[in-house]
């Protein structure tokens, strides 16, 4: 068993083309020897977002804190803390945290084998 706090992980900037103001720190994945899945923390500043995009993979979300919302085909979706969300394979989408003022927060769950 491995216990760790997200402290214990480095945050990483994401540096995919459209994301703004997010890191991430992969909690759990490959370098844990993670058979299946790896997850992962995501931190929007203020004001930031993901980029809009899409995997061949699905992805489950925590929301852990924040006024973020999941952008999606059809617009903007509000999400509170403690909600949960499933992301399709293929399926656009992208995060933005609404607040000016304070960061936003996520978990996002992925198969290992997409985590790098």
């Amino acid at each position: 068993m491995l216990i760790k706090t997200p402290d214990d992980v480095p945050a990483m900037p994401v540096e995919m083309e459209g994301a703004r103001d997010v890191t991430v720190r992969v909690l759990f994945g490959p370098a844990d020897n993670a058979p299946t899945f790896a997850m992962r923390r995501f931190d929007i500043g203020p004001g930031g977002h993901t980029p809009y995009h899409r995997h061949p993979f699905e992805h489950e979300v925590v929301v852990l804190s924040g006024d973020v919302v999941a952008v999606r085909p059809d617009g903007e979706k509000p999400l509170q803390p403690g909600q949960v969300l499933l992301v399709m394979p293929d399926e656009l989408h992208g995060f933005r945290n609404r607040s000016k003022t304070q960061p936003a927060s996520f978990l996002c769950l992925v198969p290992v084998e997409y985590q790098k």
